[in-house]
Parts: structure tokens; C-alpha cells; sequence
């Protein structure tokens, strides 16, 4: 069966009504011309209610950043799976390495968020990735290969997505070379089910796209910057289409 192309943007702590509203009508306008890749947009908690408004009906699907491993209880602050359903969200990205490093989830964590979000039909994005340090000290494929086994150990990745972004190349500006990113995405592929998605994170413009979305074992993208400009977005979206 033929793996899902997918190129999802994650807009992090960005946004307003106001330019919210600008950003998803440009892409819900430029979507339909692309034909052979799915969309989606990860959205702060707040403006949940805004893409679903502005998107149902459309192509473009829409999603959280973060979910809770609880399904209900005295968390203030926290955001259920359930509640990610209600507002028709297809995507909850998971274990991104903001919530890794700066919230100090640990893997069990990630674990359980993943297995929240499976339990309400919300798709968890799973993502996975290395320090620059633990990069330069070889040890890529036992840090992901540990982050990855602790959701292994009790769930396959059937119906999810996985996305590997190397620490070293979120914003900034430093991106893996397409061959970097299939050398991990190899790895990756063999420790999961033939169907899951794996995509790239990691400072991914139009510029590099095409080179990057070329490499065999490598699905499309999670998005972070070039996510917040509908023309650089699309752009990108169109070199996921176009691969072969």
C-alpha cells in the first residue's frame, strides 16, 4: 500500500485572529491545485475553534500541537484528546523536542500522549530526534531508536505518523542534507509498520523541499517557520506533490 504524502505545519506559539484568518483562507485557496499530498496545520489551543470554522469542508485538515496523557481530571491547564476530537482535529503532534527539552517530557510521557490521542481517533505525529551533540558523539540511532521503542514497547505506529527532527536543525537554520535525513528515515522505516508516514522537521523552506522530499524514505514534512507564509507553505506542499 502506498505510504500517505503529508506536509503538516506546525505554528507553534504564533498567531492572531486576525492574521490567522489572512493565512488559512490563502492556503485553503491554494490547496485544491495539489493533487497526490494531504495538508494539515497544527494550531495553538486557542485558535482551535477558528480552523475549524474556517477549514470544514476544506482540504486542508487541522490539528493540535500538544495533548494530554490524562482524559480528564484536575490538570488545569491541560488539554484532553477528547476534547482535541471535539473540535475535528485530525492531528496531535506529540514528543515534538520543545515539549522534550523545555517541558522535560520524558519518553514514557510522549508514550502515553500518543496512546491518548490513538484513543480518540485523533492521528498523534509522533516525533523523534537528536542533540547536535548527541549527533557529533554517533549516537543518532540510540536516541531515536529509544524514543521510538518506548511507544513500540506497547503500540505499533499503524494509523499514526512519525516525524524525525534533528534538535540541531529546528530554527536554526541548519538543515540536515537529504542524504542525512534518509540515513535516519532508513532506520526509522525498519523499526516501524511498511504503511506509517515518516516526514522531516528541520528547517525545511522552498528552497530545499524538492531535494529533501526526493529521498526515498522520506514522506513529506513538519513544517515550523516556513508554515507561517501561505506562499512558502504551499511551495513546499507542491514539492512533496511532485515526487515521483
Amino acid at each position: 500500500m502506498a505510504r500517505v504524502r503529508l506536509v503538516a505545519g506546525n505554528w507553534k506559539m504564533h498567531g492572531t485572529l486576525a492574521a490567522n484568518r489572512a493565512l488559512l483562507d490563502a492556503l485553503v485557496a491554494g490547496i485544491p491545485g495539489l493533487k497526490g499530498v494531504e495538508c494539515a496545520v497544527c494550531v495553538p489551543f486557542p485558535y482551535l475553534a477558528q480552523a475549524a470554522e474556517r477549514l470544514r469542508g476544506s482540504a486542508l485538515a487541522w490539528g493540535a500541537q500538544n495533548v494530554s496523557e490524562h482524559s480528564e481530571g484536575a490538570y488545569t491547564g491541560e488539554v484532553s484528546a477528547a476534547m482535541l476530537r471535539d473540535f475535528g482535529c485530525r492531528y496531535a503532534i506529540v514528543g515534538h523536542s520543545e515539549r522534550r527539552q523545555v517541558y522535560r517530557e520524558s519518553d514514557a510521557q510522549v508514550a502515553a500522549k500518543f496512546a491518548a490521542a490513538l484513543s480518540q481517533g485523533v492521528t498523534p505525529i509522533l516525533c523523534v530526534g537528536e542533540t547536535l551533540e548527541e549527533r557529533e558523539a554517533g549516537r543518532t540511532e540510540e536516541v531515536v531508536g529509544r524514543q521510538l521503542a518506548a511507544v513500540l514497547k506497547d503500540h505499533s505506529l499503524s494509523g499514526a505518523v512519525l516525524a524525525y527532527e534533528p534538535v540541531w536543525a529546528i530554527g536554526t537554520g541548519r538543515t540536515a542534507t537529504p542524504e542525512q535525513a534518509q540515513a535516519v528515515h532508513a532506520f526509522l522505516r525498519r523499526k516501524v509498520v511498511a504503511e506509517t508516514p515518516i516526514l522531516y522537521g528541520g528547517s525545511v523552506k522552498p528552497q530545499n523541499a524538492a531535494a529533501i522530499f526526493a529521498m526515498p524514505d522520506v514522506d513529506g514534512g513538519l513544517i515550523g517557520g516556513a508554515a507561517l507564509a501561505a506562499g512558502d507553505f504551499l511551495a513546499i506542499a507542491r514539492a512533496a506533490a511532485q515526487k515521483g
